[in-house]
């Protein structure tokens, strides 16, 4: 499927450092390739701070969502059939079998960081059974890891990685359901400049695919009080008005941030945004209006509420967050990306632009990035820090 990509500044690929200036180390994923994958081929999708995928309905950009997600998935050591319940949808429609009967897809991405730009590239077969054949991990144009199945009958693949030592190469096999990249920190020695290369580049691409938190508020399950729990953001914001609960306790600045957000895109005055418990012992959110009155949150337009819930997801962070990040590595290394299908879905034009400028406004602290689906990207192009890819029929 033809991408063209109309990028604003900052630019989606990383771009040499400034001559004295600070060189950003965190670790982030700055481009999605899906050479074969569902309705895509040969397509590559630059990301920068904040991405929005624009295009009419079937042109595949929940397809390259759900395409980032499987590999953030894969990063954080999920095996195949789990992160691919029905891989033959992910095969290209029109992709015919070899002389086995084999179909597959192939998918990868870049992620840059303090190793440099490190690329991954996936081909899984689909059919007859879902494997991954082929992996290749590289660094300024040298082949880190490679694998390949050699053999159909086994449920391994040979893996190759880099050394530098006395060999050049270590192969092992490796399981053929799991991702290699993310199984070499337990692997790899790192004795060698070679293997400590190798290790640096993986564990780049580990950290940048992890730290991904896809979220689609579904505001029909946001109107109803919910249980006192964890405080963790679930990916549809149901349990809003815990979270609200959670950051206005523990997180003021932020939440501060947000109620200044939320009066830019409800209606009326906001003061504040509440939690209180109800009567049987769960919580529901409230707008305080400030003079007294606190409006219940399930009175509010679907509009509203997904806005609520979007600038909640940009404003607070993975400690917040429902999403498996990499705990080893320091916060200020760490880019925590949120994938929102259907940004704008139900947004007035008010709102969709105060939920943009505040998606840049994080993006600009390099610790929060934002890929969001559109259908019209009319009302952002041009917009500073706002990178828009257009998808063609």
């Amino acid at each position: 499927m033809p991408v063209s990509s109309a990028p604003t500044e900052p630019a989606p690929s990383p771009s040499p450092p400034v001559p004295g200036g600070p060189v950003d180390v965190r670790a982030r994923i700055t481009e999605l390739r899906l050479s074969a994958f569902a309705g895509h081929r040969r397509a590559r999708f630059p990301l920068g701070p904040v991405t929005l995928l624009a295009g009419p309905s079937g042109v595949g950009k929940s397809t390259a969502l759900a395409a980032y997600e499987a590999l953030a998935r894969l990063g954080g050591g999920a095996p195949l059939d789990e992160v691919f319940p029905e891989p033959g949808a992910c095969v290209p429609e029109r992709a015919l079998p070899d002389g086995q009967g084999r179909r597959g897809f192939r998918i990868g991405c870049t992620a840059d960081g303090a190793a440099g730009p490190v690329r991954l590239d996936v081909a899984v077969q689909a059919e007859p059974r879902l494997r991954i054949v082929g992996e290749r991990l590289t660094a300024d144009g040298v082949v880190l890891l490679e694998t390949a199945l050699r053999d159909p009958g086994s449920r391994t693949v040979q893996a190759a990685w880099h050394t530098a030592g006395s060999a050049p190469v270590t192969r092992a096999p490796l399981p053929d359901d799991r991702l290699g990249t993310a199984l070499l920190p337990l692997r790899v020695a790192g004795k060698t400049d070679g293997q400590r290369r190798v290790l640096a580049a993986a564990e780049q691409m580990v950290v940048a695919l992890r730290s991904v938190f896809p979220c689609d508020p579904r505001p029909g399950r946001m109107r109803t009080p919910v249980p006192a729990a964890s405080g963790r953001l679930l990916r549809g914001c149901d349990n809003l008005a815990d979270v609200a609960r959670r950051t206005r306790a523990e997180c003021g600045r932020r939440h501060a941030l947000l109620v200044e957000v939320l009066r830019s895109g409800c209606a009326g005055p906001v003061a504040d945004l509440v939690a209180e418990p109800t009567a049987g012992g769960a919580v529901r959110a409230l707008l305080d209006r400030g003079d007294g009155f606190r409006t219940d949150l399930g009175r509010l337009g679907d509009g509203e509420l997904r806005y609520v819930a979007l600038a909640l997801v940009l404003l607070t962070g993975p400690g917040v967050l429902d999403v498996d990040t990499p705990g080893e590595v320091p916060d200020a290394l760490r880019t925590l990306t949120v994938l929102a299908d259907g940004f704008d879905r139900g947004l007035d034009p008010g709102q969709r632009g105060a939920l943009l400028r505040t998606a840049v406004r994080m993006g600009e602290r390099g610790h929060i990035r934002c890929v969001g689906a559109v259908s019209d990207a009319s009302w952002a192009t041009g917009t500073p820090g706002v990178t828009v890819v257009h998808l063609d029929p």
